[in-house]
């Protein structure tokens, strides 16, 4: 089974919701990690709450992922901090609202730069790195929301995330001599404070749709992407998991 105190691992929008939750998991497990974000002081929040529960084992990276230039600097950084990387997490991603009547180019070319291009960056720029790992992974959070599934305002989320997988394809084909594996994890709807707004009698609606009875959880999603992470994948690659609690499932509200 996989030593994951051998396992260096880089998880991009890493000071909450799921990148957190990817994190805990890791580090649970024992794993060094480096958690990237664009904020440096919500980092250090999480990076204690971390290390609180875990150890010292985790490190934070202020990042850009719609910047190239950023992404080679995290890179270094992370190989610098962690003694070099074995596993990306690509999980830095923003989902504003925007009816298709409204969407502007500006929306456009903001959630396009940070879900797909910043994801597309990242792997770039670790590339090197991970062919130098034994057993490098890249592992994309994108979404049923898109992939699998529509939703009404989320449009441009939709086409980010469904490209996200367009690429993983071809960037598993590429990377494939090198080593590397490169797979997406899809969550279906998550309990994370981007969800803290919208209320318990919305949130219970949102329940009802799940046939597991609940939401998902970080961890939850972040097991899944230890799997991809793991020495036992190392045969997986472009390859996609549901991790929804059966979301996607029914035909029909009846079929629950």
């Amino acid at each position: 089974m996989t030593d994951w105190s051998t396992k260096k691992v880089l998880v991009t929008g890493g000071s909450r919701g799921i990148g957190a939750g990817i994190a805990a998991t890791f580090l649970e497990a024992g794993a060094r990690v480096a958690i990237a974000g664009r904020q440096q002081a919500a980092l250090e929040t999480t990076r204690r709450r971390l290390e609180e529960r875990y150890g010292p084992s985790c490190f934070t990276i202020e990042v850009d992922v719609a910047d190239p230039a950023s992404c080679r600097s995290m890179a270094n950084r992370a190989v610098s901090l962690l003694g070099g990387l074995d596993i990306v997490c690509a999980n830095a991603g923003i989902y504003p609202e925007a009816q298709l009547d409204e969407l502007t180019a500006d929306d456009l070319q903001q959630m396009f730069s940070v879900n797909t291009f910043g994801s597309i960056y990242t792997t770039q720029a670790c590339t090197a790195a991970l062919a130098e790992s034994a057993n490098g992974r890249v592992v994309i959070t994108s979404s049923i929301t898109g992939p699998l599934t529509g939703y009404s305002g989320l449009s441009h989320y939709s086409a980010s995330k469904s490209a996200q997988l367009g690429f993983m394809r071809s960037a598993a084909l590429e990377l494939a001599p090198a080593g590397v594996t490169v797979n997406a994890v899809l969550p279906g709807s998550v309990r994370t404070e981007g969800l803290d707004g919208l209320g318990e009698s919305a949130i219970e609606r949102m329940v009802e749709a799940i046939p597991a009875r609940r939401l998902g959880t970080p961890t939850d999603i972040g097991a899944a992407v230890m799997y991809f992470g793991s020495d036992e994948a190392a045969f997986v690659t472009g390859q996609t998991l549901v991790v929804d609690g059966g979301q996607t499932l029914p035909e029909h509200a009846d079929a629950f």
